[in-house]
């Protein structure tokens, strides 16, 4: 199961590091790792290039978590020696590989984007009617307080929560905290930002001409 679960993880990993980024990239002449805040991220995709952009990048990147999850249950369909909490650990294990990935790129330093976009992507591959939930709750706090930050924290409390009540076993639980927990820190500029009435407005985003 240790063996299995390294792989998960790994596999996990080298998808995640598929970033939308990227292809805004070539589309669009500019890095995000050099514009906005530099993060590589759907959020400063929106922000640094307009929502059209914002889009695409999102798209890529909820779609690879879509991808993993999706991926791994059709794998582990026919795993008979499998318990359910076996297979929900290693989904889980495939999910943090993915955010791992997002977040730490070894092609760009093992520095790139802050995991919101896959981390949605996965909760609707886990459970669409949830992440439907947790989605438009997100997209209505976020353009209610103009703060996108205000929407991922919603996501990640509402995945975690939901992680604990339907997902059996207690790995899960611990890997959607983990997750939580390095979503908090490489989102404490923006919370600080937040705090000091600094952080860019989602509203910022729509006056983007590109």
């Amino acid at each position: 199961m240790v063996k299995a679960l390294i792989i998960f993880l790994i596999v996990g990993y080298l998808i995640g590091c598929i970033h939308g980024s990227k292809v805004a990239q070539l589309l669009s002449g500019v890095d995000l790792k050099k514009s906005g805040h530099g993060n590589a991220g759907a959020s400063n995709a929106t922000l640094s290039l307009g929502w059209k952009y914002g889009i695409l990048v999102a798209l890529i990147d909820i779609g690879k978590g879509v991808a993993a999850i999706i991926g791994v249950h059709l794998y582990l369909a026919g795993a008979l020696h499998l318990t359910e909490v076996q297979i929900w650990l290693l989904t889980y294990t495939i999910a943090a590989g993915v955010i791992l990935g997002h977040n730490f790129p070894f092609y760009m330093g093992f520095n790139g984007g802050k995991g919101t976009a896959s981390i949605i992507g996965i909760l609707l591959a886990v459970d669409w009617k949830i992440g439907l939930f947790a989605l438009i709750l997100f997209v209505i706090l976020s353009f209610a307080t103009d703060y996108l930050i205000v929407g991922v924290l919603e996501f990640y409390v509402v995945f975690c929560t939901a992680t604990f009540l339907w997902i059996p076993g207690i790995g899960p639980t611990i890997i959607a905290l983990i997750l939580f927990g390095i979503a908090l820190v490489l989102h404490i500029e923006n919370i600080k930002r937040l705090i000091h009435g600094t952080e860019p407005k989602v509203t910022t985003a729509f006056k983007k001409k590109k």
